[in-house]
């Protein structure tokens, strides 16, 4: 490592399917570890057995009780702990952040050791914009829950991700088309597997094709930001000029409706002094 370890909380992120993808730091914080925190002592004991590593292993998560927290705070304190998850960075709508934030609260040494993320790595697959994005982890199951969750996301300008699982992969779907219209999607799963697939359409095409279809593995959703509003026609733009008018002199108007629409203000100013010289 590049600093000598000590006493602290290590949030270690492993792989989400090739275990090539374990990092240098990741492998030696998990050899040097006393307690290891994690969500199925199965999961990552196949982890520990491929880098050849032995340690203690508690499974954690966020709904353990604050006796529990307190025995694992003692033991950051004066022992390396690492938290993981089954799979990619911790805390990523899997358990961990209540023990990050007692363990900050009491002063202990908390660290990240970085790496795969399911979400970042489908964005970069999905060919959707990536400038800008949410991540909302999974929707709720039944429709009318989900529906709402999704008329909350309906007019941002972003791309959103989503978790789901095979089974609830073409309600989803079908859901998000009809509340947020036709956008285009990606369906990606099994990242960094042998059966590596991303498949890119519209909500509808998407939404057809896995009613039927239901795939098996990690699925990552993404979500395409809604396209550009239709251009204002000259008539829509002349009656928000005709009402400004009866509110604000030619100049505000004309330059309250060219900000409104996103058109020349000077040419609007010339309109409604032209109306108002035929009047």
């Amino acid at each position: 490592m590049s600093t000598p370890a000590q006493s602290g909380l290590y949030i270690v992120a492993t792989p989400i399917g090739n275990l090539g993808d374990l990092s240098r730091r990741a492998e030696e914080t998990l050899g040097l570890a006393d307690i290891i925190l994690v969500e199925d002592t199965r999961v990552t004991g196949k982890l520990l057995n491929h880098i050849g590593k032995k340690a203690k292993m508690m499974v954690y998560n966020d709904h353990k009780s604050a006796a529990d927290r307190a025995f694992i705070l003692d033991a950051i304190r004066c022992k390396i702990v690492a938290l993981v998850s089954d799979a990619g960075t911790p805390l990523i709508s899997d358990p961990g952040y209540k023990l990050v934030r007692d363990a900050q609260a009491a002063g202990l040494y908390v660290t990240t050791i970085p790496g795969p993320s399911a979400a970042i790595a489908a964005l970069t697959l999905s060919g959707l914009p990536s400038d800008r994005f949410l991540f909302e982890g999974f929707l709720p199951s039944k429709t009318k829950a989900r529906s709402e969750a999704l008329v909350a996301l309906k007019d941002l300008n972003a791309s959103l991700i989503f978790y789901e699982n095979g089974s609830r992969l073409g309600a989803m779907l079908a859901d998000a088309h009809t509340v947020l219209g036709e956008r285009k999607a990606a369906v990606v799963r099994e990242i960094t597997k042998r059966f590596e697939e991303s498949v890119t359409g519209s909500l509808s095409e998407l939404a057809q094709r896995y009613d039927a279809e239901k795939p098996k593995g990690e699925i990552v959703v993404i979500i395409g930001p809604p396209g550009a509003p239709e251009a204002a026609s000259e008539q829509d733009i002349e009656a928000a000029l005709r009402e400004a008018l009866d509110r604000l002199p030619a100049s505000k108007a004309a330059g309250e409706v060219a900000r409104t629409f996103n058109t020349d203000r000077k040419a609007l100013y010339e309109l409604a002094n032209r109306w108002k010289a035929e009047k």
